[in-house]
């Protein structure tokens, strides 16, 4: 495994930051290739003591609560979710986390990592792991809203997806409705069903609510933002009365978005914390984006496997002015030393 730099929101979640860092703390080790970027408290170092040489501090005191307006998160460059965001921007890290507010982490990502072309909204996809086979449920709570044209970009978004994550040739898209007659559903469902027809995917039609948590019929399911939610947390509940005390993944991808970003449940508990980290990580090993974007740019072709990892000094591509070219540890480095000397400058937030 080659090393991988992740950025950690330590003060986003319901059980911030006691859980976010013991979270974190398991993480690392379990995996001995990885080095964590920590937004928050300077007054948790001790915390991270036994592995400071794996760990990096953003300091910051400023969060976003689950209550506050997204907004927010970009309105102060110095809330712990936009530095950590700010991180991956500037290449101290190659992917982030966090398990706060989730319109708080879009916000940032679509402030700092900007939008994939041609997608109007970014989406969140969570790979549910249905009877059947693993079904990915997309959009899971990025906006709660949705017009029909969002909704065959999240079926675009949610097969490059699938294709990247589960390798799958051409899976199968089904919109979620209240049944799977043609016509079925209100007057979104309807001119959604149309345009997904239309779309040049593998779409299946439409399908209802025991279609995701049984699987067979459909690879992913695509759904507004408010209904996916709705559908997630109920699988969450209903797997908790379980005799197994099974729960749902709590970790979801944020899609359309130019980086590695993934979200977590605000209830997530330390082992939650470290199942987000570890997706995150291995999105970057595998270079999820640039497959992703590949999947876009060429539905029909044939998924690769995971590329075979490089080192990690690897050489960033040679500049346009013919400047020496550094290598991914020294240019992570040099970008970590500029973001911690703005956090320690930067004036407290009115």
């Amino acid at each position: 495994m080659r090393p991988v730099r992740v950025a950690l929101d330590l003060l986003g979640g319901d059980r911030a930051p006691d859980a976010v860092v013991d979270g974190a703390l398991a993480a690392l080790s379990t995996d001995p290739e990885l080095h964590l970027v920590l937004a928050g408290p300077a007054e948790l170092r001790q915390r991270w003591a036994a592995v400071a040489d794996r760990v990096t501090l953003l300091p910051t005191d400023e969060s976003v609560g689950m209550a506050d307006a997204p907004v927010r998160a970009v309105r102060s460059r110095r809330t712990s979710v936009r530095l950590a965001v700010e991180a991956v921007r500037h290449g101290a890290a190659e992917a982030v986390v966090s398990v706060g507010s989730t319109g708080a982490l879009v916000a940032a990502a679509v402030t700092e990592l900007g939008k994939l072309s041609g997608f109007r909204r970014p989406a969140l996809a969570a790979v549910l792991p249905a009877v059947a086979h693993p079904v990915v449920l997309v959009d899971v709570g990025a906006h709660a809203g949705a017009s029909d044209a969002d909704l065959v970009r999240h079926g675009r978004l949610g097969a490059a997806f699938a294709r990247t994550v589960l390798g799958l040739d051409r899976p199968r898209v089904g919109l979620l409705s209240v049944g799977t007659e043609p016509g079925k559903g209100d007057a979104l469902r309807r001119k959604a069903d149309r345009g997904l027809a239309g779309s040049g995917l593998n779409y299946i039609g439409l399908v209802e609510g025991y279609d995701v948590p049984l699987g067979g019929r459909a690879d992913v399911v695509v759904t507004d933002g408010f209904t996916g939610n709705v559908v997630l947390k109920t699988l969450e509940g209903a797997l908790a009365l379980t005799e197994r005390g099974a729960t749902s993944p709590r970790a979801a991808t944020l899609l359309g978005v130019a980086g590695h970003v993934v979200v977590g449940h605000g209830a997530a508990s330390p082992a939650d914390v470290a199942d987000c980290i570890a997706v995150a990580t291995r999105a970057a090993r595998e270079n999820h984006l640039a497959r992703l974007r590949t999947m876009l740019e060429n539905p029909g072709s044939t998924p690769d496997p995971a590329p075979s990892e490089p080192a990690a000094d690897t050489p960033a591509a040679q500049p346009r002015d013919g400047a020496p070219i550094e290598t991914a540890s020294a240019r992570a480095g040099r970008s970590e030393n500029r973001l911690q000397a703005r956090t320690t400058a930067a004036p407290a937030a009115t």
